[in-house]
């Protein structure tokens, strides 16, 4: 079965590769307007200047936790401090080739747009986000295919697969510091020069005089690219973990258990291949169609391919893990309809969406009824996803009990169904390869709207970029439905995984026992804390950019006049998003590491298992809620802008409103609520790590 392992190797490498070639493809296009290059360099080396400061500080902080990972975990603690460093690295290193090719490919679409038109202006954002897409599956597939290997996952004399987990954990360090990081960095920019240039000065949005514009052009990388890409990533190699955990801890399930999420890795990754390179195909139809049907292509691939291969390769698993996984992706596919219906502007399969609507009318009376009706639409926007979470969790444990009643041990055998939920969540994330391309995607096609701008390339060209970056609104919303759902799946299998890896009985976490209700109600108190405190970095670091760009346009003779030759100081804009981000993203994960420790060694295991579970319905209904909530505030804006919105136009006091929400609903939908997907699976793959030095009672 280790020759699963290894053809995952080779095929990611082949992947990886195949990025590396698309990032030469679209570098080879020259940008030959001067002031479109001097934009597009601007913001690479603002980009690439953050994330370089932002992993410095982090090697320090990743060094000793391996440090301490050798001494807390028992039994071979070096193999769980090497798997996190590894972890770690390759979530840097897809999080700078991601970087690095979206900042190449943002000023080269705006160049496609002028020169080639819409379809050439797809296809080089595509490609920028395919090198992102596919980085993000190579090098999970890649890490975690060499930590089975090494461990000999599937094999009879394998070591133990805890050890696994520290990779995810690794993995998961790096996302929650992107995400808080990068969150705080782009918002700060982006609310500061939202406030200041739209409401109080009047000018358009991007417009060169703004000294915020760069650092917010900035930032929609550094938050949408790196940031998504981490999160997404330890999503992925997550589901990996706690299904091959899960397995490794039964008596009753074969090693072909084990090794089978390594396989359909690799059925995923192969298809998200096919899925890419699709769009040359379909480059010239209507690019959200074209869009859809490249993640279509490679899930339909997947499921095929995966049904029949387990099949093929001799596993002696059955197919219910396949029915599992086809229904994650079912799930992953409605949550991000769903998600598209309550924070959309279109109809979403001739169903009117109401939501924007609403909160453009109530715009009209001012930002107060705009707060109160964003808030509204995105408290109602969680109960169907959780219903759909629901199904998902109940199909896949259905499927994957049915037939398994009894074995060796006899009776009932729940960790079938628990393994059935993992492999729900795979099937959200298997494809990851494509599905991170459409993503990566929107914040290429945004800069290009925003060089386009500044470089004043004319209204034909602002024009395309728009419509591709209205799609990829549209796309970034769906993903965030889908990374919520995934985190959903992914942090109940983890808790599955460590309740096993604790030697935890159903009787053990029941509500009569005080510890747990304690470690529930800690739990489900913590996602509010650190949502409160990256929205008070964000507040922090937006009065400072405020506060900037009106000293800029007061002491800078002719900025805001727009007179020949004058331009912003956009260096210190980037330099104050910088500093607010790398200070304020300590606290979180912070957080997020210390309290499952604090909790699992003081309280003992049941404690922790309670923090985890109450943690995860906090932190998914708070995702939720402000991911949809930004969103629909985010749309309600550009539908006044766009003139769906009766009796309100760009300029006038509804949209002045609309603006204000908006800048509200930016931390909630691109700081707070990613950063709480990757709490609560960063604080179940800690506990996973430290189960085996745990005990049930406690230090008290």
């Amino acid at each position: 079965m280790m020759d699963i392992a290894l053809i995952a190797v080779i095929v990611s490498l082949v992947g990886l590769a195949i990025a590396a070639l698309l990032y030469k493809k679209v570098t080879s296009v020259e940008i030959d307007d001067p002031t479109v290059a001097d934009i597009t360099q601007q913001i690479q080396d603002g980009a690439m200047a953050f994330l370089k400061a932002e992993y410095k500080y982090l090697s320090i902080f990743v060094g000793v936790v391996a440090v301490l990972l050798y001494f807390v975990t028992e039994d071979d603690g070096h193999l769980t401090s090497l798997a996190f460093l590894g972890g770690a690295l390759a979530s840097v290193l897809a999080g700078m080739s991601g970087m690095r090719a979206a900042t190449a490919a943002n000023g080269r679409t705006a160049m496609a747009a002028q020169k080639d038109g819409q379809a050439g202006a797809l296809a080089i954002s595509y490609n920028g986000g395919a090198v992102m897409g596919l980085s993000v599956g190579g090098l999970g597939l890649l890490g975690i295919s060499l930590v089975a290997y090494f461990l000999g996952a599937g094999d009879a004399g394998q070591t133990n697969i805890t050890h696994a987990a520290g990779f995810g954990m690794g993995a998961s360090s790096i996302a929650l510091f992107a995400r808080v990081g990068g969150g705080i960095y782009t918002k700060a920019a982006d609310v500061g020069a939202d406030l200041v240039g739209k409401v109080e000065a009047g000018i358009p949005e991007d417009d060169p005089r703004n000294p915020g514009v760069i650092a917010d052009n900035v930032g929609d990388n550094v938050g949408d690219v790196a940031g998504m890409g981490a999160d997404i990533f330890e999503s992925f190699v997550g589901s990996i973990i706690a299904a091959m955990v899960i397995a490794d801890s039964s008596a009753n399930m074969n090693a072909d258990y084990v090794i089978l999420p390594i396989f359909l890795g690799l059925v995923g990754y192969m298809a998200s291949l096919v899925g890419v390179f699709s769009m040359e195909l379909l480059k010239n139809s209507e690019p959200g169609a074209a869009l859809r049907n490249t993640t279509f292509i490679g899930a339909g691939l997947f499921w095929v391919v995966g049904w029949f291969g387990i099949g093929f390769m001799d596993l002696d698993t059955g197919t219910e893990p396949m029915i599992a996984v086809i229904i994650g992706s079912i799930v992953g596919i409605l949550i991000g309809l769903v998600t598209e219906y309550y924070t959309g502007i279109e109809d979403v399969f001739g169903l009117k969406t109401k939501a924007i609507p609403h909160i453009g009318q109530m715009s009209k009376t001012g930002p107060a009824t705009n707060a109160i009706a964003g808030l509204s639409v995105g408290m109602m926007s969680t109960f169907i996803p959780i219903i759909l979470i629901c199904f998902g969790i109940f199909g896949a444990n259905h499927f994957m009990m049915d037939g398994h009643t009894s074995g060796s041990a006899g009776g009932y055998m729940p960790e079938f169904g628990l393994y059935g939920i993992a492999m729900a969540a795979m099937g959200m994330l298997a494809t990851v390869g494509v599905t991170m391309t459409v993503d990566a995607y929107g914040p290429v096609a945004d800069n290009a709207g925003g060089i386009a701008e500044m470089s004043g390339l004319g209204k034909d060209v602002r024009d395309i970029t728009d419509s591709l970056d209205s799609i990829g609104n549209t796309t970034a919303a769906i993903g965030k439905g889908f990374a919520i759902g995934s985190a959903a799946l992914t942090a109940l299998a983890l808790f599955a995984a460590y309740s096993a890896a604790a030697g935890l009985g159903l009787d053990q976490l029941a509500l009569s026992d005080p510890k747990v209700v304690i470690g529930l109600l800690i739990g489900g108190a913590l996602p509010f804390v650190v949502a409160a405190m990256t929205m008070t970095s964000v507040g922090k670091a937006a009065n400072e950019m405020v506060t900037e760009i009106r000293r800029q346009f007061k002491e800078i003779d002719g900025l805001l006049e727009g007179k020949e030759g004058v331009k912003p100081d956009s260096a210190k804009c980037v330099q104050i998003s910088t500093d607010a981000a790398l200070r304020e993203m300590v606290g979180p994960g912070v957080v997020a590491i210390i309290a499952p420790v604090i909790v699992g060694f003081a309280l003992g295991s049941p404690a922790l298992g309670g923090l985890l579970a109450g943690s995860l319905v906090t932190g998914v209904l708070m995702a939720l809620f402000m991911a949809n909530a930004g969103g629909a505030w985010d749309n309600a804006k550009k539908a006044i802008e766009q003139g769906h919105i009766e009796g309100a136009e760009k300029g006038d006091a509804a949209h002045d409103a609309a603006v204000i929400g908006d800048t509200i609903g930016d931390p909630f939908k691109d700081t707070s609520g990613p950063s709480l997907n990757i709490l609560i699976k960063l604080m179940s793959i800690v506990a996973v790590v430290i189960a085996p030095a745990l005990t049930i009672t406690g230090w008290l």
